[in-house]
């Protein structure tokens, strides 16, 4: 029977995403055979309205399946809530709220990154769904910490990343790839240090092997985070457990 902490991913959002981040989370752990590695309980429901359209128009449709989502992991025995979906955590606090499981941010994850980075990145491009721009998820933790984060222009934003994205869900990977590639690079020419991949979509397209500058892959940032917590969580549950064997 499993005692180790289980992570729940409230997934779907979109489904090759959940894959990328499920594919990372198993080649970064630390394992050297299958009974090293995390329990996860998965809840990937594509079903769920489209988080920037709904937040672009004032809508609250995505809250009831994100809830029911955190709901069903909860009732399956998960200890923390991870969400492969940046634009999602625009409802992360209400989340948080709602349970009282760990929701882990992939925002404040991603940040930490850039601002620990060893070049000292005083600016950075941020490719991301118009929502997950308006919605400051990244712009105010970098900017309390002296780093000025740039966006597409509306031209770009809709012409290259918003269709970009579009084509990463359509699985016109190729086109996608064409697409985000000319919006990461104009955002280095904007003089950005480094480009945050605001999208679980985009890692799907973009590696750090094209381009000049760093590229900070969101999903690949909550996995460490993820990690971290399943450590130090282990060992806290070791703790417990030494101490009522002591006792007994």
């Amino acid at each position: 029977m499993n005692t180790s902490p289980i992570l729940g991913v409230l997934g779907g959002m979109g489904p090759l995403a959940t894959a990328d981040f499920l594919r990372k989370l198993v080649q970064t752990t630390p394992a050297a055979k299958d009974q090293d590695h995390m329990p996860v309980f998965v809840h990937s429901v594509p079903q769920i309205p489209d988080r920037s359209e709904s937040f672009l128009s004032g809508s609250d449709a995505p809250w009831p399946f994100l809830l029911g989502g955190v709901r069903i992991l909860e009732s399956a025995g998960a200890s923390a809530i991870a969400i492969p979906c940046n634009t999602a955590h625009l409802w992360h606090a209400r989340l948080a709220a709602a349970t009282d499981l760990e929701v882990l941010h992939i925002g404040l994850a991603t940040s930490a990154a850039v601002t620990s980075h060893p070049a000292a990145l005083t600016r950075v491009g941020l490719l991301a769904t118009s929502a997950t721009i308006g919605g400051r998820i990244y712009h105010d933790a970098l900017s309390a910490a002296g780093v000025d984060v740039i966006a597409p222009s509306a031209q770009h934003q809709t012409e290259l990343v918003s269709a970009g994205i579009a084509a990463v869900k359509a699985g016109d990977l190729a086109t996608a790839t064409t697409l985000l590639r000319r919006a990461a690079a104009q955002l280095v020419c904007d003089g950005a240090q480094g480009v945050i991949l605001g999208c679980t979509e985009l890692p799907l397209v973009l590696t750090q092997e094209t381009s000049d500058v760093p590229l900070f892959d969101t999903t690949q940032l909550l996995v460490k985070a993820c990690i971290a917590w399943w450590s130090k969580s282990k060992a806290a549950q070791l703790r417990r457990e030494t101490s009522l064997t002591i006792s007994q």
